[in-house]
């Protein structure tokens, strides 16, 4: 796999260069409310820039229909990013258009632009071949080089990160190459205790990365909405907490494998519940109250861990060398349950281990919880895709930057 160190010393002056970023930013509206992924890739566009290359940005926002949605347009991130970069930033109206074909022919050395959200075509995301390999032509016509330097969409078999390093003289950015480095010290050679952190909603969207775990980490540490599962695979009442019934046998399959392996599996003690879900809106006071994890009444769910639990898991990671975390203990964004969330990235701050956070909502979540990026080992960009690189998948995306 090239890399840019090497591109750059080839000479890019002169050249557009194609660079597909992930810009995939929250919004309130057009308001920017995590610039994590613009900043992650600035570095790489920087050096591009510095180096005289005309340089072309792409990227996917949210889930449009293939077809264009001013709710997801990438003018909010172009703008931040040329705030970032000190210098403006050209922004396209279209993907593949007149106004991307100009606006890339009219770039001079040095200058960056924007085109608008890739996921406006339909060719982007499609899953024949033949419709996906037409739009990565047309992408091709931008550009004489490419860099793939979104992490965040590896995992996808879309146009712009499969198809179209395939159409050109290719080469892996700064922040991929970080992110890959990364993840290796999760797989190979780990040091250990090897702790990791699950949380999130849904516990189906963990699966893989727990089944593959199982054989490489030391303890596994259950929290947020798909600990409920969990727990009713223990045989306990959950009331209405989030609950995905399809998946307790195969959930029960992991807690006994667990158990033969000799890994630690780690489940909540206590749990905050309340009648109703919280207005992450008003924020109004929710009033929770904290129960044993096998005595959630009928009538209420589980928002989040609970402080005996809290305690639990930082001397679970107190001890570790190496912490992977990926989702967040409750609904962090409501004050009320944002304690679980907040008491795993205080123990990874206060914990020796090499420690990475996985992306997602977990990485959103300690810039909202005003944690020190610099005080975890690494950030992540890419939930899903660091995930599916845990499970041991081949990621689309690193495939075809390979040479």
């Amino acid at each position: 796999m090239k890399t840019i160190d090497e591109l750059l010393a080839e000479g890019v002056a002169g050249k557009r260069v194609f660079v597909r970023a992930d810009l995939n930013v929250p919004l309130d509206g057009t308001t920017i409310t995590d610039d994590g992924r613009i900043r992650a890739v600035r570095p790489t566009v920087s050096a591009l820039a510095a180096a005289g290359a005309r340089v072309v940005v792409a990227s996917h926002l949210g889930r449009p229909k293939g077809a264009p949605d001013p709710a997801f347009s990438l003018a909010p991130a172009a703008a931040r990013l040329g705030e970032l970069l000190g210098s403006e930033v050209a922004f396209a109206t279209d993907t593949v258009g007149e106004s991307a074909r100009a606006t890339a022919a009219a770039l001079t050395d040095g200058q960056v632009a924007v085109v608008e959200n890739l996921r406006f075509n339909a060719g982007e995301t499609s899953k024949d071949d033949a419709e996906r390999g037409a739009f990565a032509d047309q992408l091709a016509e931008l550009a004489d080089l490419y860099v793939g330097d979104g992490f965040g969409a590896v995992h996808r078999k879309h146009a712009s990160v499969f198809d179209l390093p395939a159409r050109l003289p290719h080469a892996a950015g700064g922040l991929i190459a970080t992110e890959v480095g990364v993840l290796k010290k999760l797989t190979e050679d780990v040091a250990r205790p090897y702790a990791v952190v699950l949380g999130g909603a849904k516990v189906s969207d963990k699966l893989g990365v727990i089944d593959h775990l199982l054989e490489k980490a030391d303890r596994i540490l259950i929290g947020g909405g798909m600990a409920y599962t969990f727990l009713k695979a223990q045989g306990h009442e959950v009331g209405i907490s989030l609950l995905q019934e399809d998946q307790v046998p195969a959930v029960q399959g992991y807690l006994k494998r667990a158990e033969e392996l000799g890994v630690e599996f780690v489940l909540p003690v206590d749990v905050l519940v309340a009648h109703e879900f919280p207005d992450l809106k008003t924020k109004a006071p929710a009033h929770p109250t904290t129960v044993a994890a096998d005595a959630i009444p009928a009538d209420q769910e589980g928002l989040d861990i609970g402080p005996a639990t809290r305690e639990l898991y930082a001397a679970k990671l107190a001890d570790a060398a190496t912490v992977f975390w990926n989702g967040p203990m409750g609904v962090f964004e409501h004050p009320d349950y944002a304690e679980g969330t907040k008491a795993v990235a205080q123990a990874l701050v206060d914990s020796p281990a090499f420690s990475v956070v996985g992306g997602g909502d977990s990485a959103a979540a300690v810039r909202i919880l005003g944690f020190d990026e610099n005080a975890f080992g690494h950030i992540s960009t890419g939930g899903g895709a660091s995930l599916e690189y845990l499970e041991g998948k081949t990621l689309p995306g690193l495939a075809a930057l390979e040479d």
